[in-house]
């Protein structure tokens, strides 16, 4: 439990300052580059993201597994596993760039806005070596290196960059693109950094084409669990960019991206959760992964529930930092909002059946983002049909996403819990006492003017509920997220 709070403390911390990164690129492209470049970016976006994940061939959860099962063997250096995995990743890639350079309707949608923007394709490596990288380095329970590529490198790479690109006349337009591609490298040298430095190089490695076809079909069910998994993040705003104009989907996004703060907080544990899973099932301890379950995710919920509550209560505030046009979004924020907290039963309860029930997980995924892609393309064609502005289309993917993640926990956990012979919630009824007075503050926040709503609201709304929920709802093996490991000498993993 407690190599699990110091990890999940540490990437938790290092969201927050992603967020602090994010802002900036937001505040200046919505200002500078406008809704609709925005709009035919994070339609670019999610499909780069997407293909990304299915070239990294499930190996943020998988890796850990095959380390694992490593360490037997004193013949294989754990370097030459990591390298077999970026080979079989860098080839996927080159396929899925040559994809989308033949047919670039798929990234681009409603087109280009610069001759620089196909430039974003060339990021699909780089995002899928990345995630391979910092599996790698969570394996040796290092999150700091996660935390200084994915949190401070990646968004102030970008925002700065995509300030400084506006103003030089030739790149001026691809200014976001430029940008994008700048940060995702920069991510990938800040892991590479790290990983030569923890692994060293391969000795005595070569590609085994054998093997690596076997170690890509035995992937699938782990590809296809992470690919829907943040698929059901991403197919909203790709199913938007396909049925509506560039204008909603830039409402979305912006909305997205704030989201993005408690989004994060489920895959802070993720990274040190499957090593710690994959030690107990090699062991057969059923009680201590229940155990791990129920804890991490109260702490997921009771972090998350108190951000949403921040970020919705005062949200048109919160909508306005990207412009009046995105006002209109504050409904779907709303219920974005909502859906990441619904949804933190599954990902944790996922965390384990992608080890125990790999192929059900991956059938009720597959149901799930169907569910999904149904709602959110019928809500649209309901908004059209009733003429309704693009604030109701975001408002109706929301919508959608909202109730395919509330089924998806139940019937996750469901599963989780048979499996285990356990009980694996992680409901607790203190969550309604600290809401209610947060409620209440947040209520009286919304009277103030909107800069006083974004200083002084959010911070109260916050002390407000972490106040209650520390005094009524954290027991002493709650805490243990809040207070430094008492033998932090020995936080590294064992030496294979």
């Amino acid at each position: 439990m407690a190599t699990l709070a110091k990890g999940g403390r540490t990437n938790t911390l290092g969201f927050f300052i992603r967020l602090l990164g994010n802002i900036p690129f937001l505040f200046i492209g919505y200002r500078l580059y406008g809704v609709e470049a925005m709009g035919r970016f994070a339609a670019a976006f999610v499909v780069i993201e997407i293909f990304a994940l299915v070239c990294a061939l499930g190996e943020k959860r998988g890796l850990a597994q095959r380390l694992t099962d490593g360490i037997e063997d004193d013949r294989i250096r754990p370097a030459n596993l990591v390298f077999d995995g970026m080979l079989a990743s860098f080839a996927f890639a080159i396929l899925a760039c040559a994809l989308l350079l033949a047919f670039p309707v798929i990234i681009f949608p409603n087109g280009t806005g610069s001759q620089f923007d196909m430039w974003m394709i060339a990021a699909i490596p780089a995002f899928a070596l990345t995630e391979i990288l910092l599996a790698a380095q969570a394996y040796r329970y290092d999150i700091a290196t996660t935390v200084r590529a994915r949190a401070i490198v990646e968004p102030w790479t970008r925002s700065i960059c995509v300030g400084a690109f506006f103003f030089i006349p030739a790149i001026k337009d691809g200014g976001l693109a430029l940008a994008f591609l700048a940060s995702i490298y920069g991510g990938l040298l800040t892991a590479l950094w790290a990983f030569l430095r923890t692994y060293g190089l391969p000795s005595g490695w070569r590609p085994r084409p054998r093997y690596l076809g076997k170690m890509s079909a035995r992937a699938l069910p782990l590809v296809g669990a992470d690919v829907i998994e943040r698929g059901t993040r991403l197919l909203d705003v790709f199913l938007l960019g396909q049925s509506t104009s560039a204008a909603a989907v830039g409402i979305y996004f912006f909305a997205k991206e704030v989201v993005s703060v408690p989004q994060k907080l489920k895959s802070s544990f993720e990274p040190i959760l499957s090593p710690v899973i994959t030690k107990n099932l090699k062991s057969g301890n059923m009680g201590a992964i229940a155990a791990q379950v129920r804890q991490v995710g109260f702490w997921i919920i009771a972090l998350q529930a108190g951000i949403a509550l921040a970020l919705a209560i005062p949200g048109e505030a919160v909508m306005g930092l990207g412009g009046p046009a995105i006002v209109g979004g504050t409904g779907a924020l709303a219920l974005l909002l909502a859906a990441e907290v619904v949804a933190s039963m599954a990902v944790v309860s996922e965390s384990v059946l992608v080890y125990i029930a790999r192929k059900r997980n991956l059938m009720i995924s597959i149901g799930i983002i169907t569910l999904q892609a149904v709602l959110t393309l019928g809500l649209i064609m309901l908004a059209d049909t009733y003429g309704m502005s693009e604030g109701f289309k975001a408002a109706g993917a929301a919508l959608a996403l909202f109730i395919a993640l509330g089924i998806s926990s139940l019937i996750k956990a469901l599963l989780l819990k048979s499996l285990l012979k356990a009980p694996v919630s992680n409901w607790r009824w203190t969550l309604v006492w600290a809401t209610a007075p947060a409620v209440v503050v947040g209520f009286l926040a919304t009277q103030l003017p909107e800069w006083a709503e974004l200083i002084v609201g959010i911070p109260a709304i916050l002390a407000t509920y972490f106040f209650v929920i520390w005094k009524r709802g954290f027991g002493p093996e709650d805490r243990i997220l809040f207070k430094k490991s008492q033998n932090q000498g020995d936080s590294t993993a064992p030496t294979p």
